[in-house]
């Protein structure tokens, strides 16, 4: 079987934070000041995998698409909280994906909503913008309240505070300090 996607090389900024723990590889294209933390794993190798700036992958989430059929498109100032997975689906801007959350193929996740932690987002669900959803199946609670709209859209840009602070301290790491990075000089896959 063939993958073209995997014989791509990741696109990362440097202003980028990616801890050496996490694993990226393939068709992975990130705006600026994103960061991954801890563990977590960003597979492009069977499909795009496309982020906005300020979009945080936080400690164990795991990204991937569908071969031929579900890229994985994020929008900028998206929090993806501990432990979630998202599969070949659509999250646009200002979205905060609570802990463990499952997001499944063909999804669309609209503008400034907040999908509870624990939450199942089913293969094609639609979830429109400015809500609250949650539960397995996730289902749309109630509109944001102010102060919710607000936090979705602050809480991506506190992750790359979180980014400087571990500059400043001598521990930030770019993708060029990853081990699994794959310098240009060696030979470009395409």
């Amino acid at each position: 079987m063939t993958l073209p996607h995997l014989l791509k090389d990741p696109i990362i900024p440097e202003s980028c934070y990616i801890d050496t723990s996490a694993r990226i590889n393939g068709d992975v294209q990130m705006g600026e000041f994103c960061s991954v933390w801890f563990n977590a794993s960003i597979r492009g190798d069977v499909h795009i995998i496309k982020m906005g700036d300020y979009t945080n992958i936080q400690d164990g989430c795991v990204l991937h698409t569908t071969k031929d059929k579900y890229p994985l498109h994020i929008g900028k100032q998206v929090t993806f909280g501990h432990g979630v997975i998202a599969h070949g689906s659509t999250i646009e801007d200002c979205v905060f994906l609570g802990m463990q959350s499952l997001i499944m193929d063909g999804s669309v996740i609209g503008n400034h909503t907040i999908i509870g932690a624990g939450s199942l987002v089913t293969e094609g669900k639609k979830i429109p913008s400015g809500v609250l959803a949650f539960g397995r199946p996730a289902k749309v609670v109630r509109e944001l309240t102010e102060a919710e709209w607000k936090m979705v859209e602050t809480h991506a840009k506190k992750y790359a505070g979180y980014a400087d602070s571990y500059r400043e301290a001598g521990l930030f790491t770019s993708w060029k300090d990853n081990p699994y990075y794959r310098s240009p000089s060696l030979g470009k896959r395409s």
